[in-house]
Order: structure tokens, then sequence, then C-alpha cells
């Protein structure tokens, strides 16, 4: 077996591969950015090695520096986690040449796989099916209105290398074809420096059922059952389960048997996932991921195979420790992302420090997290703080243990996911096994996802400032939390009642923006990041509603549209300003 593993990645997927290589008597080696020195990750690993400043580009995703690391530390092979360099081809070449061993699948395989319409080909020569649609991508607007025409809209153009919803757009008619094709292409591009674009049927709402597969380099391949993901913003993913609500057991056999034979078609070795849709009783292929799921959680839980350890195992070139029909599907496991987002303001990002960090615990609770309390979060890298992953015997239990864990959840001040997987998954439509698109996509709906607002109004001319304070008040003995408002001066004497012990400090009112918000004439930036895309200039007539820009934060794009009908009369920003949170945009009068 190896002696020691370097870890081409942070955050909590670092830790969980510094776990395997601790259980199994491997040294672990963490490489970090200057952003992340005190980060978790580089704690849990044995070694860590520096590898450059916050910018990805120039740290994480920079072949070189990863492998002078391993050079420098004596790693025999990298685990690249997902993300970053996980489906990098050139990467696994690279370590190749290097004599070190890459914890994945072959380089032609990751070739094959990452090129959406190269997939779709040796798919449907495999015989596997795939939504109707080209398998080459399309010269020019011209030639995806053909495609389009030949898979019947609505119609989804998606970047030829994209993922992770990057390069994905969608057409209803074909009047919105033109700007969702040059939408793709310009993401493919920014995020995958690959600017072509295929079109193929858009399935408006199927639910998206994906397959874990194992395979090592002896020709066996087996497959641990199915995820389901359909809980999704901006196709991506929020709350995954396994199994899969309305998978039954002829199901789950055939769409089984599609991921092996797809595993097969390209030589596969190590962890995969077949991603798929599934229409009612029919299964599409949609693509592999040829690393380890974010979700891989889910099916460890449910079927008791350690993915990470098997990744490992098989990049030694050991045989798989299980056959097919050892492969048993117990219980049922829920996955929700604890992004530091906030739903409210249509999943909008919101980087910021970790004050109060309390995990849940208990029976059936696991939390793969990356953070502590004292780190922060920024808009440099993914937004997702941590997993929680929850098992019992059924979907039902499963749910009200997932609604006690997200409660004894805390995460201070940093806001979080928690409050909208507590809401969604109190409605009907996740008690009957829906996609809840509806739901995710109503910015009505997911503002009731909003926390409690205990901010205070601003004092009225001539009024003192008033503050909030928690008590703990008892009567009868019987105990209540009390929040009181009241002037800062002489603020204990409320009551004669007691501050609650350890409790937070006076909470100060909490300014209004100068922005929608308040009805005035700037719109203020919701979040920190930097501007992508401008759609307005001064002398602009603008309606409610309208695009002004698109602020990158997080690795997403985020559109801030006008909250007031009027004309631009100043423009603050231009394409690639950093912006903070609070920052003046435009001004509408």
């Amino acid at each position: 077996m190896f002696s020691k593993i370097l870890i081409a990645n942070r955050g909590e997927i670092a830790i969980r591969v510094a776990r395997a290589c601790k259980e199994m008597g491997i040294t672990s080696v963490a490489v970090y950015s200057e952003a992340d020195r005190d980060a978790p990750h580089v704690k849990a690993c044995d070694e860590a090695f520096l590898i450059g400043p916050a910018l990805p580009a120039e740290s994480y995703l920079s072949i070189e520096k990863i492998i002078q690391a391993c050079k420098d530390s004596g790693a025999e092979a990298v685990h690249p986690g997902y993300g970053f360099l996980a489906e990098n081809a050139d990467f696994a070449r690279a370590l190749d040449e290097a004599g070190i061993v890459f914890i994945g699948p072959p380089a032609s395989a990751i070739d094959a796989m990452g090129s959406k319409t190269m997939a779709r080909e040796v798919m449907e020569k495999a015989g596997v099916p795939i939504v109707p649609g080209a398998t080459e991508p399309a010269k020019d607007l011209e030639e995806a209105r053909a495609q389009a025409e030949t898979a019947g809209y609505p119609v989804a153009c998606k970047a030829v290398g994209g993922g992770g919803g990057k390069g994905f757009r969608v057409a209803m008619t074909p009047d919105d074809l033109a700007e969702a094709f040059e939408g793709s292409g310009r993401e493919g591009m920014k995020f995958f420096n690959d600017d072509r674009v295929y079109v193929e049927r858009y399935l408006e709402d199927p639910r998206h059922v994906e397959v874990q597969v194992l395979a090592d380099k002896h020709g066996n391949v087996i497959h641990l059952g199915e995820r389901d993901c359909s809980i999704q913003r901006r196709h991506q993913k929020l709350i995954e389960e396994a199994p899969g609500p309305h998978v039954d057991e002829e199901m789950r056999e055939r769409i089984g048997k599609i991921a092996t034979d797809a595993a097969r078609a390209v030589g596969y070795f190590s962890a995969g996932t077949i991603e798929g849709m599934q229409v009612g009783d029919e299964y599409f292929f949609l693509e592999m991921n040829t690393r380890v799921q974010v979700e891989h959680c889910v099916t460890e839980e449910i079927t008791g195979v350690d993915i990470v350890r098997e990744q490992i195992k098989i990049a030694y070139g050991e045989e798989l420790s299980l056959k097919q029909e050892d492969v048993e599907i117990n219980g049922w496991a829920i996955e929700c992302r604890i992004n530091a987002e906030k739903a409210h303001m249509n999943f909008a990002p919101a980087p910021g420090p970790i004050d109060t960090y309390d995990e849940p615990s208990g029976p059936g609770v696991r939390v793969d997290s990356g953070v502590k309390a004292g780190s922060e979060v920024t808009p440099m890298y993914d937004p997702m703080v941590a997993k929680l992953i929850v098992w019992d015997e059924d979907r039902e239990a499963a749910t009200k243990r997932m609604l006690r864990a997200l409660d004894e959840y805390e995460i201070a001040p940093l806001s979080t996911l928690i409050p909208f997987h507590k809401t969604i998954l109190q409605t009907e439509q996740w008690a009957r096994g829906e996609t809840c698109k509806d739901l995710t996509e109503d910015k009505k709906w997911l503002k009731t996802t909003d926390p409690e607002d205990d901010s205070i109004p601003e004092p009225a001319e001539g009024e003192a400032e008033k503050v909030a304070r928690d008590y703990l008040v008892e009567v009868s003995g019987k105990r209540f939390d009390v929040k009181v408002i009241g002037e800062a001066t002489g603020f204990a004497a409320t009551n004669g009642a007691a501050p609650a012990a350890g409790g937070p400090k006076p909470k100060r009112e909490k300014k209004a923006g100068s922005g929608g918000g308040a009805g005035g004439p700037v719109l203020a930036s919701p979040l920190q990041g930097s501007i992508f895309k401008l759609e307005v200039e001064e002398g602009a007539e603008v309606k409610t509603g309208d695009l002004v820009c698109v602020i990158e934060a997080m690795k997403m794009e985020n559109e801030i549209t006008a909250h007031k009908d009027g004309k631009v009369s100043k423009v603050s920003i231009s394409v690639g300003d950093a912006v903070a949170s609070g920052d003046p945009l435009v001004t509408i009068e």
C-alpha cells in the first residue's frame, strides 16, 4: 500500500481523504494557499506545503506547484478530491510522467467523459440511452438552430466542457436560442477555456438520478445503487438522498446496468458516477463524473462501503473488496449542503467570518465540514461550508432526524442555507418526493426561508438609540426566552430581569441600505464579488426587475436587477470591479 498520499484539494473533502489515510496507516500531505494557512484541512494532515496565493489559478489549480509539492514531500500518489484538478486529464498525465500515481481513472476516460459531446457519442454507440440532441458541437448559431429543430423545443444549450451547472442555458422558444447559445459559450470559455456549445432537448422537470460505480484495474465493475439529487438551484445540487424515492427494484437493476455498461465502454477504473435524468419509467444518460462526488456520503451510509478507501485500494492495484451480489441497500440517507448563501435573496453568496460553530450529533448524524469557529469563508472558493448527512430506517424517519440535526446546527454570524433546508423539508412537495423545482425557482417562496429578522428600526428624529437584548425569564418555574427592545442608556434595568448567561451582546440597529429595499435611488450590492457583466449605462430607462449587472462570487453568477422604475442617473461600477456588500452599483432616479 502507499506510504504517503498528497491531497490536492481543500475544505471538507481534503479532511475526508485525510481521515481515510489515517485509518489505512498512510501519511497524508496537505497543500494550502495563503488564504488557507489556518484552515482545518491543513491541521488534519500529517504534513502541509504552501503552494501559492489565494487565487486558485496560482495555487490549487497549478499542476506544476502540486507536482513540486509531491516531490518535496515524497508523496507516491495524489488524491484530487472533487473540483479543481479532479477531472483534468492533463493533470493525470503529468502525474504519470512524474512517476506519481493519480488516485482516479485513466486520462483517456477523463478525456472521453470530460467532453459532453464525446461522452454522448460513446454512450450512444454502447447502447446507453441519451437525451435526444446533437453529439457534435454547433459551429455557429445557425447550426445550433438546426440542432434545436431536430431535438425539439424547449432545448438546453450546453458547454462541451461544462459541469456543475456552468455553461448551461435553456431556450424555451426559437426566440430565446441566440441568448442561450451565446451565454453558454461565454460561460464555457470563462470556466473551462472552451466556448464550444451543443444543443439537446430540455427535459423540463425530470428527476436527477445518478448511479455510483466502482471499477478496478482487473475488469471488475459494480454499482452501489442510486442517489436522487433533484433538489437544485441553478442546476447545482442542494439536497441529495439515497435510495431514490421513485426508483423501484426493477429500475435500480436497469439503471445499474446502464451505469456499469457506461463505465466499461470507456475502460474506467476508480470511483465514478453516471448521472442521468429519470422521466417516469424512462432513464437518459446525462454525463459521467470521473471523480468522487460531493454526495458520495449518502451512498456510504446505506451500503456501508467506504468509497474513498476503495478509491485508494484501486489506485494501488488491488481488486474490489466486494462483488455486485454483496451490495445491500439498508435504510435511507439524506444530505444537506450547508452553503454560505442567502436563499431568501435568490441564493446570493454570503462569504464572511464564523464566530460561533457548533455541529449537531447523536444517532445517525454525520457532519463532513471544512471550517471551525474562527474560520472565514472567502469569496475565492466554493460556498459550501459543510455537508450534514443523516441515516434512518426510512425516508420519513430520516427527514425527521435531519430536521432535528438542522435545529442543533449553530453557525454565526455567517448566513447559510440551514433555514432553507428546514423550510423545504417540511413541505408537502418534499413529503411526496417531488423535485421542488416550483419552490426553488419561486422568489416569493424563497423569501419565506428568511431567518427571523431581529433588526431594530432606525429611531425617529429626537428618539434615543434602541438596542435588543435576550433574557431568560422564569414564571411559576417555567422558562421563557424573551427579547426586549429598549433604549441603549440604562437598558440593563429593564424590568429587573437578568440577561441570559452567555447570551449575545446587545444588537445594534441594522442600517437600511441605500438601495432598493429602502426605496431610495441607489441600488446597492447585496453581496461581495466582482462585476462580471454590466447591462445599463447612464441615461438608460429601466423598469423594476430589469437586469442591471451580473456579480460573480463564490463560483456563481448572480443577476442584480433594478429595484424601481426610472432613469439611470449614475453608474458607479465597471466590468472587473471588486465590490463589497452595500457598495453602490447604480443610481436610479
